[in-house]
């Protein structure tokens, strides 16, 4: 079905998402169906089409999640371009610039992902964001809230994956008031708090959102004191969410988003270590970071924030050895 020319223009201007006083305020995700036995989208082995970026942290959620897994053959996989231009997120074809990873979408062989929100709803409004879960049956999008997806992950196909890939759960009942708790500030203050910074449109907002990053940073940095993971004694969601966030830091935030007050690398140790003891000792993790995916993306497509669109080189080493 064809999109409302009347809502052509629902991907904004980024910053045109801050209110007036000048803070950047999220827009909710549309879409918040579950795959479960017995609902509208059941746990089949190869219905479902996930389309993600490299570049975003939300998306990149989902990948290490479908990974850990072993949800590779039950759920396709789509790249986005990283170079997002005013009708949003690209595929490869519609990009005028190239980068090896950037894949065209397999399905219909459209040219923008906001093309695939439209033919679910052809009134939708909103932004066109990534991840994005399809249905290929019914045709139309499952889920777009990262949060959401990853549990459906973890839990949806146990009873159709090997046993010890069905074992994973990070999601743990005796941890889940523990995870819920610290997802609610690390979510606010760490995952949205660079883009509350970066994305800004006055110094008082921004200094309100960057002076709480630190300081959330600064209580991670304790709570991972002698620690390998950040709940528990194990790998958790909590782990997931915050490594997207924090493997970004050094590379973008710091500089792009201007969340300089330190940097992981030099001033927070213990969360140095735990995001290159997740990168370099676990696939999951490492395989599904494309650094110049991450790079490209924040700092050409945000023209707002760096307008002549030059990617920086550094930091070199992206990630630092253990």
């Amino acid at each position: 079905m064809a999109a409302n020319p009347e809502h052509a223009d629902a991907q904004k201007n980024i910053l045109a998402w801050a209110s007036k006083d000048g803070a950047f305020r999220r827009q909710a995700s549309s879409f918040r169906n579950f795959i479960e036995k017995g609902g509208e989208f059941p746990p089949e082995k190869g219905r479902y089409h996930l389309y993600i970026s490299h570049a975003c942290p939300w998306a990149n959620r989902t990948a290490i999640v479908r990974r850990l897994k072993g949800l590779e053959s039950f759920i396709d996989v789509t790249v986005v371009s990283p170079y997002m231009a005013a009708l949003g997120w690209p595929f490869k074809k519609a990009s005028d610039l190239s980068i090896e990873g950037a894949e065209d979408d397999p399905l219909y062989g459209v040219s923008h992902i906001r093309e695939l929100y439209f033919k679910a709803n052809p009134e939708y409004k909103g932004r066109f964001t990534v991840p994005m879960l399809w249905d290929k049956k019914a045709e139309t999008i499952v889920n777009n809230e990262s949060s959401e997806i990853i549990r459906m992950f973890n839990t949806a196909f146990n009873d159709q994956i090997p046993e010890d890939k069905a074992a994973i759960d990070i999601y743990p009942k005796d941890l889940q008031a523990e995870i819920d708790s610290a997802n609610e500030w690390v979510y606010d203050t760490v995952n949205n708090g660079v883009y509350k910074s970066g994305f800004a449109t006055t110094q008082s907002a921004y200094e309100a959102a960057v002076k709480p990053l630190f300081a959330s940073l600064d209580r991670l940095e304790g709570m991972l004191a002698g620690k390998d993971y950040l709940i528990g004694n194990r790998l958790t969601e909590a782990d997931v969410r915050l490594f997207t966030t924090i493997i970004r830091f050094d590379p973008v935030y710091h500089g792009h988003f201007k969340c300089n007050i330190g940097s992981i690398r030099h001033n927070y140790p213990n969360l140095n270590r735990w995001m290159k003891q997740l990168y370099w000792n676990n696939a999951s993790f490492k395989d599904t970071i494309n650094q110049e995916h991450i790079k490209h993306h924040y700092y050409w497509s945000h023209k707002q924030v760096n307008p002549t669109g030059i990617v920086p080189v550094g930091p070199i080493p992206f990630i630092e050895p253990l």
